[in-house]
């Protein structure tokens, strides 16, 4: 039987059995995992699971975590909580997860505010979006609307831009994630109409404000939007997307006013750099399960979100075309990186 010097020693005639030399390396290689507690791909999940969101709760990716976390609970055998750490356009939740433990226990339910748009909206930040994590699956696209306090004297997008370029400089707008900022100065440039920002912490807080008439324009997400729109607080004029929604149908692209406008959010799921890629094979092949329900599709779509899947692979592909796409609509758009 062959066998292997033991250089470890530094002796010359001690010898070990090829047989026993692996199951050295098995014990060790099993007691390493267990000190660093790394999970084993296994049995994995064998404990709760934290869904980290970095908006608040009632904003359009809180409520798709939420889905998310009920079904993969289900299917994981383990509960799924969700935990917001809303704040600093993301940073907050994105810090907290790539200094996470990499063992599939702590997982990132985001956006391209984290990811795509921050990059270029700061000029550094306290964690990398590409190599601090590992994307596991994209979930959905969100189309993100223009909506007005019925105050204003404005029925389409056309009409909108003619009332801010007569009342130039006097308009606010409520902002309280990248799509929201980078759709209204995007607009505000392209339209030339002269609008002031209002950064607000969350979603819901900024929109109690337009409600109010506070600040009377707002670029929100479907979910924030949605029912003041149905109530008649709010009023729709258009999508950000380049082409209809099939979740509003009646309401027209700003892209029909606006050539060219198009500003498309998306949502994924990641988990910190280092995680064991049977993990992330797990945890996409459930996630990419639960999208498959015409149910969850249907409850996703109650929410604003028109489900678009995609696997790990072409989800790092994507993300490397957004990087380069989000900073030339912010570049565009004349924001200067903080």
């Amino acid at each position: 039987m062959k066998s292997i010097r033991n250089v470890w020693s530094g002796t010359e005639n001690f010898w070990l059995p090829m047989h026993a030399l692996r199951g050295l390396a098995a014990t060790v290689g099993a007691l390493f995992a267990i000190s660093c507690g790394a999970a084993d791909p296994v049995s994995y999940p064998t404990r709760p699971i934290r869904m980290v969101v970095p908006f608040a709760s009632g904003s359009a990716t809180d409520s798709m975590a939420r889905v998310l976390a009920q079904e993969l609970s289900q299917r994981l055998g383990q509960n799924v909580v969700v935990d917001d750490r809303p704040g600093a356009f993301g940073q907050i939740a994105a810090v907290f997860v790539a200094k996470s433990k990499p063992d599939g226990y702590t997982i990132f339910v985001t956006t391209n505010t984290t990811h795509s748009a921050n990059p270029h909206l700061y000029k550094s930040l306290p964690y990398d979006p590409v190599r601090d994590f590992e994307p596991v699956v994209r979930t959905a696209t969100l189309p993100f609307m223009l909506v007005v306090h019925p105050s204003l004297p404005v029925r389409s997008t056309a009409e909108f831009i003619a009332h801010a370029r007569s009342h130039r400089g006097a308009l606010t707008y409520a902002s309280a994630s990248s799509t929201s900022l980078v759709a209204a100065e995007s607009l505000n440039t392209q339209a030339g109409m002269g609008m002031t920002g209002v950064l607000y912490k969350a979603s819901p807080q900024a929109m109690l404000d337009v409600v109010s008439g506070e600040v009377p324009v707002m670029v929100a997400d479907f979910a924030t939007a949605m029912p003041h729109v149905a109530s008649g607080r709010v009023r729709m004029l258009g999508v950000t997307t380049a082409r209809r929604s099939v979740l509003v149908p009646d309401a027209p692209p700003i892209a029909e006013t606006v050539k060219g406008f198009d500003v498309t959010s998306w949502n994924g799921i990641f988990v910190p750099a280092g995680t064991p890629k049977a993990v992330v094979a797990r945890l996409a092949q459930e996630t990419l399960a639960v999208l498959s329900s015409k149910e969850v599709v249907d409850k996703l779509a109650l929410i604003g979100f028109e489900v678009a899947p995609l696997g790990a692979e072409d989800f790092s592909k994507y993300l490397r075309a957004q990087l380069d796409y989000w900073g030339k609509l912010i570049r565009d758009a004349g924001i200067k990186p903080e």
